[in-house]
């Protein structure tokens, strides 16, 4: 049985998931040391925010399939390292949503009305009303940065609550912007006119200290920032002296470059900030949904299933996953075919997607070609997660053409692969009930199951040739399954296609191309 380690406190509806189809071990606060000491022994891991998943670590999980994080973000896990290794990492991008956004809404409430001062004024015998005096935020302007799930929902309450948007988003459109109800503009522009800025993008060697102590100059003295997305996005530093000196109103965290948070100068200022421990996703209901979202895909993951929210390999929502996949296998066929076709080192892989196919979501299939590319030569090796790696390691150019005005089946896949040994190609089609179907070889039209072991020959079109084939295979007791011949002109070359019942042995296949007409031929084991 699989074995999972928990090392961070997830909720018991996630475990109770993973108890279904693995050992699970609950074994949380561990050291790095401890860590890396134990990981060999399970397949797969469960986080939060607390265990950092290092190089060192993975390198140790040896038996590693998968790592879940119970949360949004991945920061602390190593994805370069992770996929290098074909190790699957999964988060929740939906599960706290709503907690993230709420949490935003308070803290830019908190912050406009000084509550918690205001609270601890009470609590400490005193009713200090006109200390308290805030703002609203009717008819201010909201700066939304980054409008993913989670600052979209931000944006929709914000407009609810009578306030003007601004967004800055380079990965969307004006037109869904506008949606939203939000006005797209330059980043310097939504720091110049926002009353309040908050932000909701990731942590990246782009956005590191986004806000800084130049982004903050171009601010109103009355500007107010919320950051409940991630550390390291805000300057500390920057910010703490910018509210000191009164250069913006106020500033409400969730979220620091180091957690704990330290010795830092912003625990010393005053109502102007607020600061909060890392509850963006502190909710019962958010805790529940990231446990079920992240255990249900590690269960799915260790039965042999695909993640649907895996960070390291092409996403694709659950229907569309379910709707492309009898393509994704027809891929990871043909590449498997072709790459032993061509034999040794391959330098460009060409994907050509025709038909309906053309209109489809391209890299997942992109991807499960390069793995059965690779497959025959890695074997374990390589699988979706890094199959990309691999051939970009391998110096494979990878060239994607689209066709759809190509009718000859609902959807079709060509894949011509181009080595030192020769150039081949294959192309492949779903018929009924998604059965796939070898359609053309080198352009020589056939159609042909895919079969364990088969045999490839390039021939003259001449009598006897196919008779001469089957005599010599059965002197060696090869069964022939099916055979079929294909060629664009009479008596001119033409391919024949064999699924055999065994594997053909070296010395047999020396013999067939030694038969008069054979110009070469090739076996393949799928």
């Amino acid at each position: 049985m699989p074995k999972v380690l928990v090392s961070d406190p997830i909720d018991q509806v996630g475990i109770d998931i993973l108890s279904q189809v693995a050992q699970v071990d609950v074994k949380t606060d561990l050291t790095r040391e401890q860590l890396v000491e134990i990981i060999s022994e399970y397949d797969a891991l469960m986080i939060r925010s607390g265990t950092r998943v290092t190089q060192e670590v993975i390198e140790a999980g040896t038996q590693l399939k998968i790592i879940g994080r119970a949360g949004v973000g991945v920061d602390n896990v190593d994805v370069t390292a992770a996929t290098r290794k074909g190790i699957v990492v999964v988060n929740s991008p939906e599960g706290n949503t709503i907690a993230a956004a709420e949490h935003t809404i308070a803290m830019m409430m908190a912050l406009s009305r000084y509550i918690p001062d205001a609270n601890q004024s009470v609590k400490g015998n005193k009713w200090d009303r006109k200390s308290f005096t805030g703002v609203e935020v009717y008819k201010k302007t909201l700066g939304v940065v980054g409008l993913g799930k989670i600052g979209t929902h931000v944006a929709t309450v914000a407009k609810a609550m009578g306030m003007k948007l601004l967004a800055f988003d380079p990965f969307i459109s004006h037109e869904r912007a506008e949606q939203i109800g939000c006005r797209l503009v330059e980043l310097d522009v939504l720091f110049q006119q926002a009353d309040y800025i908050t932000l909701h993008i990731p942590k990246t060697a782009e956005t590191t200290h986004l806000i800084g102590a130049a982004a903050i100059a171009k601010m109103k003295p009355t500007a107010r920032i919320i950051n409940c997305a991630r550390g390291g996005i805000i300057d500390e530093a920057a910010l703490a002296e910018a509210l000191k000196a009164g250069k913006i109103a106020g500033a409400a965290i969730d979220v620091f470059e180091s957690e704990p948070l330290g010795e830092s100068d912003l625990r010393s200022l005053g109502r102007e900030i607020v600061l909060t421990p890392h509850l963006g996703a502190s909710t019962e209901e958010a805790q529940a949904n990231v446990a079920i979202d992240v255990a249900e895909q590690i269960r799915d993951v260790l039965l042999g299933l695909p993640a649907r929210s895996a960070v390291n390999i092409p996403g694709l929502r659950p229907d569309l996953l379910e709707q492309l996949k009898p393509y994704l296998q027809l891929a990871e066929t043909l590449g498997n075919l072709v790459g032993q076709l061509v034999g040794g080192r391959v330098e460009s892989l060409n994907i050509g997607l025709r038909g309906e196919l053309a209109t489809n979501q391209s890299q997942p299939i992109v991807v499960a070609a390069l793995k059965g590319l690779l497959s025959h030569a890695l074997q374990e090796r390589v699988n979706y997660v890094n199959a990309s790696i691999e051939a970009k390691e391998r110096g494979i150019r990878v060239i994607e053409t689209r066709d759809a005005s190509v009718k000859d089946y609902t959807g079709s896949l060509h894949l011509s692969a181009k080595g030192a040994l020769g150039e081949h190609s294959v192309t492949g089609a779903l018929l009924g009930d998604n059965e796939i179907r070898v359609t053309s070889i080198d352009d020589f039209p056939v159609n042909v199951p895919p079969n364990r072991h088969m045999l490839f020959t390039l021939h003259r079109d001449m009598p006897g040739i196919i008779g001469n084939i089957g005599s010599l295979l059965g002197r060696f007791n090869v069964n022939i399954a099916s055979m079929q011949v294909g060629r664009k002109i009479v008596r001119g070359d033409a391919v024949m296609v064999l699924s055999i019942d065994d594997p053909l042995p070296e010395d047999i296949l020396d013999e067939i191309k030694k038969v008069s007409g054979i110009r070469d031929a090739y076996t393949v084991t799928l």
